[in-house]
């Protein structure tokens, strides 16, 4: 029920000498699944990756095994689907980038379901839609609880972890029975917890986004050595988290607000992307628990999966390693500019499933056109579980994370997402209590 796929129009903006040689390359013979991508084939995926990343390959920095993931294959929640079929028409975008009711000219109260089922690639408007079906397919999995790790690393080692807990509410976009009273009008709200180290302990941050288009988002840091509560620009949210190579902006592969950009389509293109193949052929375990109404993650406590966790790997320690595989996908090329000047990257090319409108690759530029920053995440297909009750839920099913930002500079990545610990948590489809987003608790919260 997706749109047809459209074509790369020669009077586009393309993007850069990547897309140009997408365009002007002669056809060579591609990997086919089974093959392992590495530097002794790695000439077969030179139009199938960004230039940075098949960098990785051609150096034997990364190597992964190549399978099948045909649109066949996609999981598709029922009434997600549903919602977007019915969807057709019913929202239109606004002179901001806001999504509006075509019937009214107003904002809906509430969207579920991907707002823009058709992808018009001759719609001047088609590149911010695509970034909105990124967003609404993505908060329709819930609000998160996570214990996590952030983790600095460099090119043969893990230099430094850092320890989070995290609260993520969606007030858009999340089934009916998920929902959470919305005076405010909120978008989304974030809480994050520095939990570890010592020298980060206590270090809190706090983010309302609003539904609004012409409303910043409002954010808050709590820092331990002033003992005070700051407001900060929305700005910053483009900078370093704790110094590291991946922002606030990032989040699972892009979370900026869409309105504090200026959004173009720029193409269609074949691309390979990692996934994961433990997810793929359907495993994956979550167990329902009562206390939190919601569900709880489970991953394989032995599941050794970045380059660094495996003493016999002779790559970048960042590598994407034991369940992590290459897939062909079709993607949407989506180029942002921020409006704010202040903003840390000049330009953000996105490139998003055209069939699930998850995000794969985010390159981020300099405001001279320079690679700065690219952004790699690990694909899933979603997987069905069912409550105690008999509902069945559709859940990440995933049994890792591999959210990894690599500083293009300085030769080093991050890469969040790990649980914390075996005991971690990783919870999902829940409620929160609205107090715990206050801002009078943000210094309850820090130490």
């Amino acid at each position: 029920m997706r749109r047809p796929h459209g074509i790369l129009r020669p009077g586009c903006a393309i993007l850069g000498a990547f897309v140009a040689v997408l365009v002007a390359s002669p056809i060579l013979a591609e990997p086919k699944a089974g093959d392992t991508l590495g530097k002794d084939n790695w000439q077969e995926a030179e139009s199938l990756l960004p230039p940075e990343i098949l960098k990785h390959y051609r150096s034997g920095e990364y190597e992964n095994r190549l399978v099948d993931w045909p649109t066949s294959q996609d999981v598709h929640p029922p009434d997600f689907e549903a919602a977007t079929r019915a969807a057709a028409g019913k929202y239109q975008i606004g002179p901001l980038g806001e999504v509006l009711d075509t019937s009214t000219g107003k904002q809906p109260p509430f969207v579920f379901g991907s707002p823009f089922p058709s992808i018009d690639p001759k719609d001047p408007n088609a590149g911010v839609e695509v970034v909105w079906n990124y967003f609404y397919r993505f908060w329709y999995f819930g609000s998160i609880h996570a214990e996590s790790q952030v983790n600095w690393i460099g090119r043969t080692s893990l230099e430094r972890r850092s320890d989070q807990d995290v609260r993520f509410a969606y007030y858009d976009g999340v089934p009916e029975g998920e929902r959470m009273a919305n005076p405010q009008n909120f978008l989304t709200r974030a809480l994050i917890v520095v939990t570890a180290p010592t020298d980060l302990n206590g270090t809190a941050a706090l983010t309302w986004r609003y539904r609004d288009a012409d409303k910043r988002d409002s954010s808050w840091t709590y820092v331990p050595a002033l003992r005070r509560v700051r407001a900060i620009s929305p700005a910053n949210r483009s900078d370093g988290f704790l110094g590291s190579d991946m922002s606030q902006d990032d989040g699972p592969f892009f979370d900026g607000k869409p309105e504090d950009f200026t959004w173009k389509l720029t193409g269609e293109v074949d691309q390979l992307r990692i996934a994961e193949d433990l997810n793929l052929r359907g495993v994956s375990k979550s167990v329902w628990v009562p206390e939190i109404n919601g569900w709880r993650a489970e991953w394989p406590a032995d599941n050794r999966f970045l380059g660094y966790m495996d003493p016999a790997w002779k790559g970048v320690a960042w590598a994407p390693t034991g369940s992590a595989v290459l897939a062909k996908r079709r993607f949407w090329v989506v180029e942002g500019v921020p409006k704010d000047r202040y903003y840390l990257f000049g330009k953000l090319d996105l490139f998003i499933d055209a069939a699930t409108f998850d995000g794969a690759w985010n390159r981020k530029f300099d405001w001279k056109g320079e690679p700065l920053n690219t952004m790699q995440v690990m694909a899933w297909n979603p997987i069905p579980f069912t409550r105690p009750d008999g509902k069945v839920d559709y859940n990440q099913g995933s049994n890792q994370a591999f959210q990894c930002a690599e500083n293009l500079k300085l030769d080093r990545a991050t890469v969040a997402g790990i649980k914390s610990s075996t005991t971690a948590v990783f919870d999902g489809r829940i409620k929160f209590d609205d107090r715990l987003f206050d801002v009078s608790t943000l210094a309850r919260f820090g130490k």
